[in-house]
């Protein structure tokens, strides 16, 4: 069954075309035949730089300066090589971090809100005592008589 194209050219057999065009989705790719080895699990992150920020502008409550402490604990294990040990104060680094960020940024927010509200609020309220105190002294006098 194998064809012949010109001299001494040979062609494979024939392939109907819906079996030679696979349009099946998804397509499965296929694997290098040298497989690497599985990659080793990330070092953690100390979270050190965004300490040093946050004890230096942002330090809300000293939560900066806890980070900072749990971020170099972080990377005291890292370089000694107890990854566990330094995932965990990562991870406690990381939680101070954004409770200080957050707490510096966030309340001042909430409280200059809460002042400009106060100030609209006080002004509405001074505008209608000046017109309850003028309607009550601007009365004749005729009355009294």
């Amino acid at each position: 069954s194998q064809r012949r194209a010109g001299p001494g050219l040979r062609l494979g057999p024939r392939v109907p075309l819906s079996v030679a065009m696979d349009t099946s989705y998804p397509r499965e790719e296929r694997s290098p035949s040298k497989r690497w080895p599985p990659a080793a699990a990330p070092t953690p992150r100390d979270h050190l730089v965004w300490a040093i920020f946050n004890t230096l502008y942002m330090n809300f409550c000293c939560l900066g300066f806890v980070a900072l402490a749990f971020a170099v604990k972080a990377r005291d294990r890292k370089v000694s090589g107890d990854v566990e040990a330094a995932r965990h104060y990562s991870s406690k680094a990381r939680c101070y971090n954004a409770l200080a960020t957050a707490g510096s940024v966030v309340l001042p927010l909430l409280l200059g809100a809460l002042i400009v509200t106060g100030v609209i609020h006080l002004s509405k309220l001074a505008q209608e005592s000046v017109g309850f105190f003028t309607y009550q002294f601007s009365g004749s006098d005729d009355d009294d008589q």
